[in-house]
């Protein structure tokens, strides 16, 4: 049982206000019931207190012990890059906090295992921002394959090919995406995390898998393309292919399942669109709409099993089977 299961009003403290906390995830924490924002926390003193000014946040700090020592923050969010999670984590977990932590959950799996066991001997929740678990037309595709609708699930693959970011290879040394260092690996690392993620929320745990990579077009210091093949435990089989080196009109991301009566198309980036075609009937194109939080619908649950009143579908252990994933991929 959790120290903190049953929390009345959330009060967040949030490490690291940078990009993704100005629309995907913190604001929808003051949108909340029962949730708000009571603490934010930046390296830079003058930019905390830029972001508290402009989301009406009560207290900013510089200092991430500050923070964690606030009398009003009883849950805290960590949104840095994942080169610095796990020793913010053990902070959190030393302080006797619960955590919502930035996706990818760290930088390789043992990273993962080090905050798993210290948020266990804490007896403390900790979850991680695979939103899509929870966004409506990635439920609807775990509904549809669950029930059948396309038959016994044989294989899945996902494509993903872009083009080399000019913005990106002027701006090398300081977009932490591709040092990994802080990243633990490119785009990849970034992007493909989200993918593999829903596979295993989809299908349950890959039991094993393997890759290759590679950085063809030497502009920064991380992989450029990889592939790779892998295994459910349940039997499906899947493989992928990420190249960030790709020419303009070869530009391509879309997810396959292939069933024994039909196959399921959507995108995990961009389009919220999911496309069935089955033997016996028309293509069929379902529409969704995402919220203006991305990921406002995953906050709620954190909040709901923090109140005791529900549970979050993102949880350390599934993340770090993530991380593991990936790790085996690039070996």
């Amino acid at each position: 049982m959790y120290k903190h299961r049953t929390l009345k009003e959330i009060k967040w403290g949030i490490i690291g206000v940078g990009d993704v906390c100005e629309v995907k995830s913190a604001p929808a924490m003051n949108l909340i019931k029962h949730s708000s924002i009571a603490a934010v926390m930046r390296r830079n003193k003058a930019k905390a207190e830029d972001y508290a000014r402009r989301h009406h946040v009560p207290y900013y700090t510089n200092d991430v012990d500050e923070l964690l020592n606030h009398p009003e923050v009883n849950a805290v969010y960590i949104a840095t890059p994942p080169g610095s999670h796990a020793d913010l984590a053990m902070k959190v977990a030393e302080a006797g906090l619960p955590c919502y932590v930035e996706k990818p959950m760290a930088r390789n799996f043992d990273e993962c295992i080090t905050m798993i066991e210290a948020f266990e001997k804490a007896e403390l929740p900790l979850w991680v921002a695979y939103y899509r678990r929870t966004l409506p037309n990635f439920v609807k595709i775990k509904e549809l394959v669950e029930t059948g609708h396309i038959g016994d699930i044989r294989s899945v693959s996902i494509e993903m090919f872009k083009a080399l970011d000019n913005d990106l290879i002027a701006n090398s040394e300081v977009n932490w995406r591709v040092d990994p260092k802080i990243a633990g690996g490119g785009y990849f690392h970034d992007l493909a995390s989200h993918q593999l993620d829903f596979l295993d929320f989809l299908f349950g745990p890959v039991k094993a898998a393997n890759g290759y990579s590679s950085n063809q077009a030497g502009v920064y210091p991380a992989d450029d393309i990889v592939t790779a093949s892998y295994a459910f435990e349940n039997g499906v089989i899947g493989n992928g292919i990420w190249c960030f080196n790709a020419a303009k009109n070869a530009e391509k991301e879309v997810t396959t399942i292939v069933g024994s009566k039909g196959k399921i198309t959507y995108q995990s980036f961009g389009s919220s669109d999911v496309k069935i075609d089955i033997d016996s009937g028309p293509t069929q194109t379902l529409k969704f709409e995402y919220p203006k939080h991305i990921q406002q619908y995953l906050i709620q649950t954190v909040v709901d099993e923090l109140r005791g009143v529900g549970t979050c579908p993102s949880t350390a252990e599934s993340a770090a089977r993530t991380n593991m994933v990936m790790d085996w991929i690039l070996k």
